[in-house]
């Protein structure tokens, strides 16, 4: 354990892909880690088994990260559990594609409710409970900034992302609290591979100058920077984390 070893970092929807990566990392690095769900507990419950096995302190906590109310109880009790909350990571989102003309309601709310309400939710709850040198680190997508087709609302929930990061930075002065976002881009995750064609994947890939899909614990590795000793002067910032595919 290192110098990180009594800080606590909630991430959110961290039971499989870029969250259980990132849950993975920050409990090697020392932080205790509330693993928290939104539906099935046993993905979570094995990721905690996973990190605990390798000497780490974790979690998990079901809360629908849409629910105001649910949100707050999860704070609540990992306040109550290890004294205190550090490190914030919105990483819960969905993904659902469709050009904006055949763009349903269902399609629209829900990815409000969670990509962008969901992320409101849980900023609203670090601004007021975050310690001293507290990180609050957004997932946003570059899609923001490649702007492809069929991901009309996907992306508008994500600009959100970033504008609210932006905002909450300026008014955390003070408090010695940084705020960035993170930008993956197509990265190998059951969130990206699902419905896409083979060749679709292959054109992905191949885009990045890096050629080559992001992996889950790329995306980590910058969470742990941002999050770690090394991160403290980035403050307000959106990093593209995505192989220079823009």
């Amino acid at each position: 354990m290192n110098q990180d070893s009594n800080k606590v970092a909630i991430v959110t929807g961290a039971s499989r892909g870029i969250g259980a990566a990132v849950a993975e990392r920050l409990a090697a690095d020392g932080f205790t880690v509330v693993v928290n769900y939104a539906g099935s507990s046993t993905e979570a419950e094995a990721l905690v088994t996973k990190i605990e096995a390798a000497g780490g302190k974790a979690i998990p906590a079901q809360a629908d990260v849409s629910d105001p109310g649910a949100v707050a109880r999860m704070f609540d009790a990992a306040q109550a559990a290890f004294g205190g909350i550090d490190v914030l990571v919105n990483n819960a989102g969905i993904m659902k594609l469709a050009s904006l003309a055949e763009s349903d309601d269902a399609l629209f709310d829900s990815q409000v409710a969670i990509n962008l309400k969901g992320v409101f939710n849980t900023l609203r709850e670090a601004a007021k409970r975050l310690r001293e040198g507290g990180r609050i680190i957004n997932l946003s997508s570059s899609v923001v900034g490649l702007t492809p087709v069929t991901y009309g609302v996907y992306a508008a929930t994500k600009a959100g992302v970033e504008a609210m990061t932006h905002v909450l930075t300026k008014e955390l002065r003070g408090r010695n609290v940084t705020v960035n976002a993170i930008a993956p881009g197509p990265t190998a995750t059951a969130l990206f591979l699902d419905g896409k064609a083979q060749a679709v994947i292959d054109n992905l890939a191949k885009a990045a100058p890096l050629e080559r899909l992001g992996r889950p614990e790329d995306i980590a590795g910058a969470v742990a920077f941002l999050a770690g000793p090394d991160g403290a002067w980035i403050n307000g910032q959106v990093l593209r984390a995505n192989g220079g595919i823009i």
